[in-house]
């Protein structure tokens, strides 16, 4: 069976289990799903969205943030980790979205990666979430090790992954792809005891063998 073949296998496995998955972030704007990916680096989704749930309450818009102090950004967010830089990040984003974009989220990925703290992958969060259109393929550790599990890659490099995984998936399923795998991640296919005995794909999974 060849990727191709087995990609689908999996895809209509996972579908059937998970059904049609979106992120794993709350927020009810482009802006909040931003701030809430930026957050989300070196931290859970859970912890993001107990943070977010009660400052978004307070602060939830490119002007507010913008002229909030560091200070008080960082209070808000200081249980994600690496908070200092991350307050930076998004006061520095909010600013540029004010000056350069007349208060929207650009949803162009050469415009996306020019704000600060927004690299490829939440670009690509993004622009998968709100358009359904990523340009490439979202590799978190998730990701990373599944698809080295399963198969289809032989690879730790987050870039190598994913260009590997653009030659044989489908544009369609850019998105879909990598959450149908961080929800199997996190519910079967965990990092130190993957519970194979229990994974409905574990007969097209390499590392069952």
């Amino acid at each position: 069976m060849n990727k191709k073949e087995k990609l689908k296998k999996v895809i209509e496995i996972l579908e059937g289990k998970y059904g049609e998955v979106q992120v794993m972030l709350n927020y009810s704007s482009t802006f909040e799903l931003l701030v809430a990916v930026i957050l989300s680096a070196q931290c859970t989704d859970k912890r993001v969205n107990i943070v977010t749930e009660h400052m978004f309450k307070y602060v939830n818009t490119p002007e507010e943030f913008a002229k909030m102090p560091l200070e008080e950004i960082e209070v808000f967010i200081r249980s994600t980790g690496f908070y200092k830089n991350k307050a930076k990040n998004i006061k520095a984003c909010s600013q540029k979205i004010l000056k350069e974009h007349q208060g929207q989220v650009p949803l162009v990925l050469s415009e996306l990666v020019q704000l600060a703290g927004v690299g490829r992958k939440t670009a690509n969060v993004v622009m998968g979430a709100v358009l359904g259109k990523p340009q490439g393929i979202v590799v978190d550790t998730h990701v990373k090790r599944l698809s080295n599990r399963i198969g289809f890659v032989d690879s730790d490099n987050p870039i190598i992954i994913e260009r590997e995984l653009m030659k044989f998936i489908p544009k369609k399923y850019w998105f879909k792809y990598p959450n149908l795998l961080i929800h199997h991640g996190r519910s079967t296919c965990i990092a130190r005891k993957p519970r194979c005995q229990k994974c409905e794909i574990n007969i097209y999974c390499s590392f069952n063998r």
